[in-house]
């Protein structure tokens, strides 16, 4: 499987970047990041331009929460999905670059003569696929837009639905979430680089004279997106990852399996980079760690992350999935997460849960949250 670190992502977004910083904007150098510089055919690479043109003039001047210009994400997210792929397939492509076109962007958000030369760029990119594609592409695109009416776990159960035995939509999906996954930092290389998350869990257990985790840089707050709202992100992964389990959504293709095992590798490392963060900066009470570190390995071994369990005041593990993230409203959301954020011992204790539950996905072919659905985050009956 084709590597996927916050390294080589931070590598790969920093030469994309740079090419749309360029005075002279060249699509075919940007194609070559994209496919690792692979070959592709003249009339593809024609076609494949026309597409770049379009999200670039639709995206404008729009920036991601970080700050980078928002059509960084279907590109980075395009890059993504074609190393998992060994063959080029165009459609793929298109539909990656377009994922987002469909739901974000409406013609009242344009002038009425901007929207028709979007509008008519769309059509001429759309019309140089052969018919079987043009409907393809259409039936994608709508499959990827979430309704403002909808949840995120309808959104995906509808999704996978409509899809059915088709992988397409689901490598593409896997792919957006795989790029917003890393793109949740800024950092210049992985601040785990070096660090064996591991090991310094089995010496807390295990040593009596181990010392703690102490990062060898300062630390440097991150306003824009802390730990609580990185850990929401993640739940999101969790829901994805257990609706595609439960409904066999990438068997045969190995493409959306290597991209579902690379989502739920980084997922689980973002879960470490989280966990060691708070008790490295914020909370570095080795005892209490260890105690932390007890307590989720013996609320493991009951079967606690393999279901969604109800609120008890047995475990504040108990109800986690429920309470503090299947929040729908927004402004309940933030409280919630700001909660979390202000109680550093829980946020490790979360982020060493979820860094379980990402390794049950990565260890069992046939693991998913029982509880999770299209309808919800609810105990099964």
């Amino acid at each position: 499987m084709q590597s996927y670190s916050l390294t080589d992502f931070l590598t790969t977004s920093a030469l994309l970047n740079y090419q749309l910083c360029a005075r002279h904007l060249n699509w075919n150098s940007v194609t070559m990041v994209i496919l690792e510089g692979r070959p592709i055919s003249e009339t593809d690479q024609a076609i494949l331009s026309q597409v770049f043109d379009y999200v670039r003039n639709v995206y404008g001047k729009m920036k991601r929460n970080l700050g980078p210009l928002s059509v960084l994400h279907p590109i980075r997210a395009t890059a993504l999905l074609c190393h998992a792929s060994e063959k080029i397939n165009l459609l793929d492509m298109m539909t990656c670059l377009l994922h987002d076109t469909f739901e974000d962007f409406k013609p009242a958000q344009f002038k009425d003569s901007d929207w028709i030369n979007l509008d008519t760029a769309f059509q001429s990119f759309l019309l140089a696929l052969p018919e079987l594609d043009q409907r393809r592409l259409r039936a994608q695109l709508q499959w990827l837009t979430k309704e403002p009416s909808e949840n995120y776990y309808h959104y995906i159960g509808h999704l996978l639905d409509q899809a059915g035995g088709r992988p397409e939509a689901v490598r593409v999906k896997l792919a957006d979430r795989l790029d917003n996954t890393f793109d949740m930092r800024i950092d210049l290389q992985d601040p785990m680089e070096g660090v064996d998350f591991f090991e310094i869990a089995f010496q807390m257990v295990f040593s009596n004279t181990y010392k703690g985790y102490r990062p060898d840089k300062p630390h440097q707050p991150t306003v824009i997106l802390n730990g609580a709202q990185r850990l929401y992100q993640l739940f999101k992964n969790i829901l994805l990852l257990s609706l595609i389990r439960q409904k066999k959504a990438t068997a045969n293709d190995d493409i959306a399996q290597a991209l579902f095992e690379a989502l739920a590798q980084a997922s689980m490392k973002e879960a470490q980079r989280i966990a060691l963060h708070v008790f490295g900066y914020h909370d570095p009470d080795t005892t209490k760690f260890r105690k932390i570190l007890m307590d989720t390995m013996a609320y493991s071994q009951t079967g606690g992350f393999d279901q969604v369990t109800p609120p008890n005041p047995e475990s504040r593990l108990n109800g986690l999935l429920m309470t503090v993230f299947d929040q729908p409203e927004r402004e309940a959301r933030k409280a919630q997460l700001k909660a979390l954020y202000d109680d550093k011992a829980f946020m490790i204790e979360v982020a060493l849960a979820f860094v379980i539950i990402f390794m049950n996905f990565l260890n069992d072919s046939d693991y998913f949250i029982h509880g999770i659905s299209a309808e919800g985050v609810r105990p099964e009956e």
